[in-house]
């Protein structure tokens, strides 16, 4: 078969599209999927520079979400079938034309969201959910804080933080970006190169209930001024460093949380797993995904050959959503519903 392979670490160039050994049966618990497109993630970036290795066993090849069709279904498995239609979250290995994966992580496609589409739904998903409810608690009523609103993360997270009917305020740095944001239902934007973030918070809400970061360090002390008292601040990204200081007298006062977490490396099983996470998406964002309250934002697709082109539009300051890899046609464009397996 055919995936992205990398010569040594570095830029967008040492990526290539070349034959590789072909995939194994899919084990106890796994299928196979037939992949139609796979998601862009800062984690792909990360890892073709050297910086973020897979978990152990899992897939050297890059990407960490796809959408395409079961073509194996392994022993143990229950409720797929080959020739479903599925997305599914990955520890890695998306960047291929066929990836195994624990059948736990699979998700149907859902109603109204084409078969490529769908390959930008399981990572963010996952990440917004598990972070701004399950571990946040964000409820109607609240105020949610999105940095990076322009992202694929961020475009998402606003949509969930609507549907679940919170205030949503955004950060971004241009504002094309922005009015995006806005289309997307944010409340409040806030041009982080020209805006204190943390004033117009503060005024308008008197802090935010939860805030999901992917600043890091450079942002801590500034989020953690910003959060409401009994606010939870969830951090999922270092692009600001990953070493501050942190005011425990300022959170004592205001009976704050800091959680930083990581998706890839979750067990696949158990409290907290992934296996865990998606059985809630299935349940309880599927079907707002299917009745369009939340709904996939692309910003490009590209070939799988051109990946090289791909990784830069994650920062362009056109970019708003996910940038996608598409590997095939889709052979079949009939999906299923939103909570069962067509």
């Amino acid at each position: 078969m055919f995936a992205v392979t990398l010569d040594g670490y570095g830029g967008p160039e040492v990526m290539r599209w070349a034959e590789v050994d072909d995939l194994p049966a899919p084990g106890p618990g796994e299928v196979t999927v037939e992949v139609v497109a796979a998601g862009v993630n800062r984690a792909d970036i990360m890892q073709r520079q050297g910086f973020y290795p897979p978990p152990p066993g899992a897939s050297d090849i890059l990407g960490l979400e796809v959408s395409g069709v079961i073509a194996a279904v392994g022993a143990e498995v229950d409720g797929w079938r080959v020739g479903d239609a599925v997305c599914a979250l990955l520890a890695g290995g998306g960047y291929a034309e066929r990836v195994n994966v624990a059948a736990t992580q699979v998700l149907p496609v859902p109603a109204g969201v084409s078969l490529t589409a769908a390959a930008a739904l399981p990572e963010a998903a996952a990440t917004v959910w598990s972070n701004i409810v399950m571990a946040g608690g964000l409820s109607e009523g609240q105020t949610l804080l999105v940095h990076g609103g322009g992202s694929g993360i961020g475009t998402h997270a606003i949509q969930v933080g609507r549907a679940l009917g919170a205030r949503v305020a955004v950060t971004a740095g241009s504002a094309f970006k922005l009015d995006r944001c806005r289309e997307l239902g944010a409340n409040t934007l806030i041009n982080y190169r020209d805006e204190d973030f943390v004033k117009v918070v503060t005024a308008e809400y008197g802090g935010a209930d939860v805030i999901l970061d992917i600043m890091g360090a450079g942002y801590l002390r500034r989020n953690v001024e910003a959060l409401a008292e009994d606010g939870d601040l969830t951090i999922i990204g270092l692009q600001d460093g990953s070493t501050a200081e942190l005011d425990l007298g300022l959170m004592l006062f205001k009976r704050a949380s800091v959680h930083v977490t990581n998706l890839r490396r979750r067990a696949e099983a158990g409290p907290g797993s992934k296996a865990e996470i998606i059985g809630q998406l299935r349940e309880k964002l599927w079907p707002r995904v299917a009745d369009g309250s939340v709904v996939p934002v692309v910003s490009a697709e590209i070939p799988i050959a051109e990946v090289a082109a791909a990784h830069p539009l994650l920062d362009s300051a056109e970019s708003v959503g996910k940038v996608l890899l598409t590997v095939r046609e889709p052979r079949d464009p009939v999906i299923g519903d939103s909570c069962g397996v067509a």
